[in-house]
């Protein structure tokens, strides 16, 4: 493989911790287990619209697929739009997972450019990683509303290299979602799945370069490849 120069990190999951949002359910009367099936919703609604050429702001797409599903509710009886408000807003309050700080540094220090590249926006990015004090380690944040097609579409992963001026294959992709490593196999990019809890990478998946069970592992494998 080329040796990398550029590592691009997916953000929701992968840097930031959703678990926050399962306290912001229940505190508007819905179940705090709902969180998976409802951010499995918005990737798939943002898929299928990118599939038809379409595209749409991720807030928008996590609204409209919240209002159904507390609409849909059984027994629920809530006011929708303050509940709506509610959990979305706990997006800007997330935390970064433990092990992303040490991580994060440790790829800096040893050289490597650092980016993000959003399904959400880069004003999300940006607050989460200000809060973690990790901005001034990242020299780009990026999100899909130029070339407005989410990930995994290549257009979203060659937006990122033809804007950082790198070369897909010297370019790392680091997700937890294999959707988006196999995306970012396709597009030519070079991809590492950071699994954490997971136990098994898809078959049907295009198989990453590199996998860690969490980011410290992740930044020493790279650190190796880039030296």
């Amino acid at each position: 493989m080329t040796r990398p120069s550029l590592v691009l990190f997916d953000v929701n999951e992968t840097l930031s911790d959703l678990s926050p949002l399962r306290s912001r359910f229940e505190e508007v009367g819905a179940p705090g287990t709902l969180l998976p099936a409802w951010f499995a919703g918005i990737l798939r609604d943002g898929f299928a619209l990118t599939a038809a050429g379409a595209c749409a702001d991720f807030r928008d797409v996590a609204e409209a697929g919240l209002r159904g599903l507390l609409a849909g509710l059984p027994g629920w009886r809530g006011d929708l739009d303050r509940a709506v408000a509610h959990v979305l807003d706990g997006f800007d309050d997330l935390p970064v997972h433990p092990d992303v700080p040490g991580g994060v540094r440790e790829l800096h220090a040893a050289g490597l450019r650092l980016a993000t590249l959003t399904n959400g926006s880069t004003a999300g990015a940006e607050r989460l990683l200000d809060g973690a004090g990790l901005l001034d380690c990242f020299e780009a944040l990026l999100d899909v509303s130029a070339p407005a097609a989410w990930k995994p579409a290549a257009a979203a992963y060659r937006y990122a290299t033809s804007t950082l001026g790198t070369a897909p294959e010297e370019t790392v992709l680091v997700a937890v979602h294999p959707w988006d490593i196999d995306g970012a196999r396709r597009a030519g990019l070079q991809a590492a799945w950071l699994r954490r809890e997971a136990t098994e990478y898809p078959a049907i998946m295009t198989a990453p370069h590199y996998t860690a069970s969490d980011l410290p592992d992740l930044a020493r494998t790279l650190t190796r490849a880039a030296s």
